[in-house]
């Protein structure tokens, strides 16, 4: 992106221009000191004059109300906020007429500013106070009050806080009284401008120190730039947070741009574009460019004949793709695109903001879409991407903190999609999507986390973690033999990315990131593991051995043995456990291995991975009474193993003696009333349970054998 700068021969106001404000990505309000409101139409090149202000009016500052609200378009955005140097601020309609002017600030109204979702309107002014208005311009309270002029003032993405400047001095004020102010020095001189971006969370700073500066949220510094040869006047955060402008004197500042180049072969190609560009990317072999008019899909096999349709409007803020479809954002909603240039779906749900989305909020995969919900931030959405419409019957994805990021993961099968988040405390969680109705399983796998990237064709990711570059290369460990997880990662030293970077992708083995001041860097993770999910997708587990024993690496091998056991490849895990010296694993897998029936098998190697009730839920269903009724004695869960077989009219002796061994073993009296109450009822003969165990598993093994003699007759057939 750069900035593309142009000078009228003739100037079309007489006087400084105070003021402007951004209707659509085509059309802006100018106001001046020569009293006119000028609407310019950039597609057009047009100039009209909206309206004549007296003589005695000179503007300050202009502010549209909010575009959409809720997902709707408001009627009452076609109005404006004017402060002037009297005193007073103007609500104005679009067609340039006063609808009212307030008596507000003793000297001029410095600032005027709604909130995000337009029930309020903040004024700052010459006599140091800030004001609460409501919608109608009627005064809800005066926030603070101070000795100087306070120059800027921006609200917080939540509307709960308002940003404003007090000197050299930043202050965050919260609405409530009871909420503590944070105050820090920003500035070696007067601070004249702020910006607060509603998606990103950062704040923009810069003053007569000729310099400008981003923050966080709690007033810490992310980025000072370099003193420059005049104050800083002005800055504005781009609406999805991705870039910013600042102005001074005769300069305008951009800090980014892109390029299409083919590194293969060097070869460069200029695509130009009938309307401006406003947002482009790059991904599964396809460029997306989004005009104030049109949308352009490039195959990037042919640069020639790209698929072209229109937009229902310019302002696209948002594009996200997935290998086969994209996902365009603007003001009215959002938009699954294929390839081919066919809508797929437009996924709604109450209260859609999509004026304030990002990448790190929302995400799209193949087969789902997944948004974090703005009003409550620790809600993710889930939708099914084919067709706009919620996964689990409407139901939410609900974590116990606020979420700043979500990814979902783009290989494999709908049912095993599973989503990364980081939380308010940079904790990063995996859970599955399509929990079919079931209490998703939310497993931490990090913290300290800053961001994080899915590679684009297998199921492994990377993050910023702390002081360092992690990988992880099957983060599905977690749910399958979570001490293992720690084995299955890639680490390096992360002091060279500069403080907290944030990745931008994570394409094959190259991972691209940015620096705090704007620099690319890009790092290598080896291909080993992309391989062996290659290898375990497709059942080639053979090749999965040799590609271990060739690496000689233990992260590869503990990958190796969570697929196996994933995919019930009982020998190979066998193996991979063996190599990296998880002795105890082995000789369960020889124990699972040795079960009479698959049902058994079955439920021990969902005990293996800590799903005791599928376990349970699994020999139920197959009528192994005693094999569920043994798995909970085994987890000493003897409450439940009475249960059991006090409602199945079995093994009540069976539970009664294990528990009065248990209870001798460690030398403890019975003290739980219920198994008193059944011990005087019930004899208790370690020779008559021994023989019913052995007739329990002798039965099994023959309902095992007959079944697989019955399977391999219908094969011949």
């Amino acid at each position: 992106m750069r900035l593309k700068t142009s000078l009228l021969k003739e100037p079309k106001h007489r006087e400084l221009v105070s003021c402007i404000g951004w209707t659509t990505a085509d059309e802006l309000y100018s106001c001046s000191d020569d009293h006119q409101i000028l609407r310019w139409n950039l597609l057009t090149s047009e100039t009209s004059l909206v309206v004549k202000l007296p003589d005695s009016f000179y503007p300050i500052d202009l502010h549209w109300f909010p575009k959409t609200v809720g997902g709707k378009k408001q009627t009452s955005a076609e109005v404006f906020v004017l402060t002037s140097s009297d005193g007073k601020f103007h609500l104005a309609s679009k067609t340039g007429r006063i609808e009212k002017s307030v008596e507000a600030h003793k000297g001029a109204v410095l600032a005027g500013r709604w909130n995000h979702d337009g029930t309020a309107l903040v004024t700052a002014g010459e006599d140091g106070q800030i004001k609460n208005w409501s919608k109608s311009g009627m005064l809800r309270s005066t926030l603070a009050t101070q000795a100087s002029p306070v120059y800027s003032v921006a609200w917080g993405p939540d509307s709960e806080r308002i940003l404003y400047t007090s000197g050299r001095h930043l202050v965050i004020k919260p609405l409530q009284p009871s909420v503590k102010v944070i105050q820090w020095k920003a500035h070696d001189g007067v601070i004249l401008k702020v910006d607060w971006n509603s998606v990103n969370d950062l704040i923009l700073s810069g003053g007569e120190d000729c310099k400008y500066k981003v923050w966080d949220s709690f007033g810490r510094l992310l980025y000072c730039s370099l003193s420059h040869d005049y104050p800083v006047t002005s800055l504005s955060w781009a609406p999805d947070g991705e870039v910013f402008a600042v102005g001074s004197f005769n300069t305008l500042r951009l800090c980014d741009k892109t390029g299409v180049r083919n590194v293969m072969n060097d070869a460069v190609d200029v695509l130009e574009f009938r309307d401006r560009v406003i947002k482009a990317s790059l991904a599964f072999g396809h460029l997306v460019v989004a005009t104030s008019l049109q949308c352009y899909i490039y195959n990037t096999k042919n640069w020639n004949t790209p698929l072209i349709f229109d937009l229902k409007e310019g302002t696209v803020s948002l594009i996200l793709q997935a290998e086969r479809h994209a996902l365009l954002v603007d003001g009215a909603g959002l938009y699954i695109f294929s390839y081919e240039g066919r809508l797929i779906s437009s996924p709604k749900f109450p209260g859609m903001r999509a004026d304030v989305l990002n990448a790190q909020c929302v995400s799209l995969s193949n087969d789902t879409f997944a948004i974090r919900d703005k009003s409550d931030e620790k809600v993710i959405l889930l939708f099914d991407a084919l067709t706009g419409k919620s996964l689990g019957d409407g139901k939410s994805l609900t974590h116990k903190m606020e979420v700043v990021e979500i990814a979902l993961d783009q290989c494999g099968p709908s049912t095993e999609r599973k989503i990364a988040l980081i939380d308010k405390n940079r904790d990063l969680y995996l859970t599955s999507v399509r929990y079919l109705g079931r209490e998703p399983k939310i497993c931490k796998i990090g913290s300290m986390i800053h961001s994080m990237a899915w590679n684009n064709a297998a199921n492994i990711l990377c993050g910023v973690q702390d002081s360092q570059f992690t990988v992880w290369y099957y983060p599905s460990t977690v749910f399958i033999d979570k001490e293992l997880l720690p084995k299955t990662l890639y680490t390096k030293d992360g002091s060279e990315f500069g403080h907290t970077p944030h990745i931008l992708s994570y394409v094959d083995t190259k991972v691209r990131l940015r620096q705090r001041d704007g620099s690319l860097l890009y790092t290598s993770v080896p291909p080993y593991a992309a391989f062996l999910h290659e290898f375990s997708s497709s059942a080639r587990w053979e090749d999965a051995l040799r590609l271990c024993r060739f690496a000689k690496k233990d992260s590869l091998w503990a990958c190796l043995a969570a697929m196996a056991i994933a995919n019930r490849e009982l020998t190979t895990a066998e193996m991979a456990y063996a190599a990296i010296r998880e002795l105890p694993r082995v000789h369960y897998i020889n124990f699972i291995k040795q079960q009479p029936s698959k049902e058994s098998s079955l439920a021990h190697l969902l005990l293996f991975s800590g799903q005791v009730q599928e376990a349970e839920a699994t020999l139920l269903q197959a009528g192994l009474l005693y094999q569920a009724i043994q798995v909970n004695i085994d987890l000493f869960n003897w409450q439940r193993a009475l249960e059991l077989a006090v409602k199945h009219k079995t093994h009540v002796d069976t539970v009664l003696a294990y528990r009065e061994k248990f209870l001798q073993t460690f030398g403890r009296k019975e003290s739980n009333k219920r198994f008193l109450q059944y011990a005087k009822g019930v004899e208790v003969d370690w020779d008559k349970i021994q023989a019913k165990i052995e007739m329990e598993l002798a039965k099994e093994r023959e309902k095992a054998a007959n079944a697989s003699v019955k399977s391999g007759v219908a094969q011949r057939r």
